[in-house]
């Protein structure tokens, strides 16, 4: 387990670890989790990492968005650790 402290340090630690998988905060400073995950979807060695995007954000068109920006999954804060480990492992088979 790797853990970044903004999205920025988040890009440059996923490009050199590649990870198995990422949850990914969207409300990350320096740089936040709706670029972060475009960036990372967009380098050739990041983009097949599945991401579940996390926020408190639970409005309307919050999961829309961050499946727009590349997210491959989406869920709300506060966790529920069943169904996040669900969305993990349904992404790792």
């Amino acid at each position: 387990m790797v853990i970044a402290i903004d999205g920025d340090q988040g890009v440059r630690l996923a490009q050199e670890v590649v990870p198995d998988l990422i949850l990914m905060d969207m409300s990350l400073p320096v740089l936040d989790g709706w670029e972060a995950t475009r960036q990372l979807k967009a380098a050739h060695v990041t983009q097949a990492i599945p991401i579940i995007a996390l926020t408190a954000h639970a409005m309307s068109g919050d999961r829309e968005k961050a499946l727009e920006a590349g997210c491959n999954d989406y869920d709300s804060k506060p966790i529920e650790f069943p169904r996040l480990l669900g969305k993990i492992e349904a992404l790792l088979k």
